[in-house]
């Protein structure tokens, strides 16, 4: 039985089938995305979105979606499915749906009185091109296919209305036709592998509704061009590719072009393999850089998201390759902002206080998955210059006080992961000596003094001993309290008291300024008030503004973010303070904490992790549909769990 396959039942139950999204991408930028029963809900749903360079830096939706007609003895039956007002759908091809199987390609079958047909859809690699190859498995009589492209040629935060500008030319090109609706977007070149008959008849789907945008408090109406479109026959057996691209293809080679893309692919037929393609799908290589986005469909390469997950998403499944290769990039975007250069690379918040001490403990990582001395060969000259850069105090906000701490102003500017903003001010404005930061500073100096004192370089490892020395003592003494747990902050006579997961860090980490008992009331507290099934609370139910469901308009959301709703990522680091105070005992509880994540891979977007949780029960899944420190956590706690076993 397939790991991720849903049934007729489930896939004609709009309620059910609706929230189930799919993602797939081209590991540069490009992706498709829609719901398992192809409706799209979501102003970024689109069968080709891909990055338009010369307009902006944004994806934009080239062709929404294609609608499938099949054609019996003159009688038409419309496979396609879009969402209008007053709840109304139409033309309701879902009900034809018989299986829905997603192990290795998405696969859709549908069943039209004796027709059988499979729909199977894949994303080429590394290029703007999405195959769709049709099967006739069964049929009595002669049938014919109908497709009907519909049109966007508008950036994912926008939306298109019936207009006079839009062009309605085209072009006819092999087995198909280009077309172009506005200037400076590429050429959408639609053809077959098969001769068929472009039939131009222009018009405007009016009043398309995506419910999510509906729900996020947005605009949710658009409407959308469709030029005409193409018939072909298809007999018993055979099998048509239709490709839908930025770039003509000699249409002789998609059946050859479909089947080596296919069999590329890891077949997502386990929890771990439904992650590790996932992984994958946030690499955006661009010529010889190398980024990792921070989630679907909406994020771009922040480097925050960039250094805490790269670990996971590259060691954890075994490519340090594609380690080396992404970090090789984010080397020289580190180096252009501790040299006070511009900025040439794509790389988002670079100058984010956190961001430099992330980029040390993903070199960490490194570190234990290869060995101290290849880390030290490739990585040693850059840990020291970061590190001499932060002693130095040449970060804009980052200043390093005499009693050891790192100091930080985050009044009027978000400066760590809890970013959320109203009205440009932070929700959560944390400043001053913020404890993760604090926690990744003590287990900076520790690792790069040891790292390069074993490689000879002894004066800079005592100079960092010394300073790892006084950091310890301070840490203890500013942030632990007499309840046990560590303050979210203290700036002067301001000490958050509030109960976060923040702390954690400081008991999971490799080098920590607190003793075992001490990580030991760490642990327990965020145990008892943070720990969820999807994740830790950002913040405890406890506290004062707890606010638990990531639902309503945009300013709603924002108050939301970080005051109560539950991060996966966090259980990453939890899971692995947990491994360190119980050790192999600990083993059935992290693994049952794991479970709650593997019921994600059926749910929201199929074979990933969404971006954050509602704290409270059910814990349901919200914002981006796949985000990469989510990810990567759990991979890396199943790489963690593996060396146990």
């Amino acid at each position: 039985m397939s790991y991720l396959r849903f049934d007729k039942t489930l896939m004609i139950n709009l309620e059910e089938s609706l929230p189930r999204e799919i993602l797939r991408t081209n590991k540069s930028g490009a992706y498709h995305c829609t719901t398992i029963v192809d409706c799209n809900t979501r102003k970024y749903h689109g069968l080709l979105v891909i990055p338009v360079p010369n307009l902006d830096d944004e994806n934009h939706v080239l062709l929404s979606s294609l609608d499938e007609t099949v054609i019996q003895h003159g009688a038409e039956f419309n496979l396609g499915l879009h969402k209008y007002s007053g709840d109304n759908f139409s033309p309701k091809g879902h009900k034809y749906i018989r299986e829905f199987d997603c192990e290795k390609i998405p696969v859709t079958t549908y069943r039209v009185g004796g027709v059988v047909l499979t729909k199977e859809k894949i994303f080429v690699h590394h290029e703007n091109r999405m195959l769709i190859r049709y099967t006739l498995v069964d049929a009595h009589s002669p049938t014919t296919l109908r497709f009907r492209p519909f049109l966007a040629f508008r950036s994912v935060r926008e939306y298109t209305n019936e207009n006079l500008q839009a062009r309605r030319d085209y072009q006819e090109i092999e087995n198909g036709i280009k077309t172009c609706m506005y200037p400076g977007y590429p050429e959408l070149y639609m053809q077959l592998n098969k001769k068929n008959t472009f039939h131009f008849m222009p018009d405007w789907y009016r009043g398309i509704e995506y419910p999510k945008e509906q729900e996020r408090g947005y605009n949710f109406k658009e409407d959308l061009y469709v030029p005409g479109y193409f018939e072909v026959s298809i007999k018993k057996g055979e099998s048509i590719v239709f490709s839908a691209a930025i770039s003509e293809v000699s249409t002789r080679q998609l059946k050859r072009m479909f089947d080596e893309a296919v069999n590329d692919r890891t077949p997502r037929d386990s929890f771990y393999n439904c992650l590790k393609n996932s992984a994958h799908q946030f690499f955006n290589v661009q010529g010889e850089d190398n980024y990792i986005l921070a989630g679907y469909p909406w994020f771009k390469c922040r480097a925050r998201d960039m250094f805490v997950s790269l670990p996971g998403l590259t060691l954890a499944v075994d490519e340090p390759q594609q380690f080396e290769q992404t970090m090789a990039t984010a080397e020289k975007a580190i180096r252009q902002y501790i040299n006070d250069e511009p900025l040439t690379y794509n790389i988002y918040e670079m100058d984010d206080p956190d961001v430099l001490l992330w980029a040390i403990w993903a070199l960490q990582q490194y570190s234990k998955e290869t060995t101290r001395e290849q880390c030290r060969q490739k990585y040693g000259a850059l840990l020291e210059d970061i590190i001499n850069f932060i002693i130095k105090r040449k970060h804009d906000n980052l200043f390093l006080h005499e009693n050891g701490l790192l100091y930080t102003n985050g009044k009027e500017k978000a400066v760590t992961w809890m970013n959320s903003t109203v009205n440009g001010y932070p929700v959560v404005p944390r400043s001053g000596y913020i404890v993760e930061i604090n926690a990744l500073w003590y287990n900076a100096l520790c690792f790069i003094g040891n790292l390069l004192g074993e490689g000879g370089n002894t004066a800079l490892a005592e100079t960092l001993s010394a300073q790892a020395a006084k950091t310890a003592i301070s840490f203890v003494e500013v942030f632990r309290n007499e309840y046990g747990y560590l303050l979210d902050y203290v700036d002067g006579n301001m000490m958050d008291w509030s109960v976060r997961p923040n702390m954690i860090f400081a008991a999971a980490f490799d080098y920590s300024p607190l003793d075992r008992m001490q990580k030991k009331q760490v642990l327990d507290i965020v145990t008892k008030e943070l720990l969820t099934p999807k994740g830790l609370r950002s913040l405890s139910p406890k506290s004062g503004g707890y606010n638990p469901n990531y639902v309503g308009p945009q300013l709603q959301r924002d108050y939301a973010y970080h005051q109560g709703t539950a991060w996966p990522w966090l259980m990453g680091f939890y899971l692995e303070a947990y491994l360190r105070i119980y050790k192999m005992s600990g083993l059935s509880f992290v693994e049952r904490q794991l479970i709650g994540f593997e019921e994600e891979i059926t749910s929201h977007c199929i074979g990933t992790i969404s971006e954050l949780f509602d704290g409270n029960p059910p814990f349901k899944g919200r914002g981006a549909i796949s985000f990469a420190m989510n990810v990567a956590e759990i991979l890396r706690i199943l790489k963690l769990l593996s060396k146990f076993n």
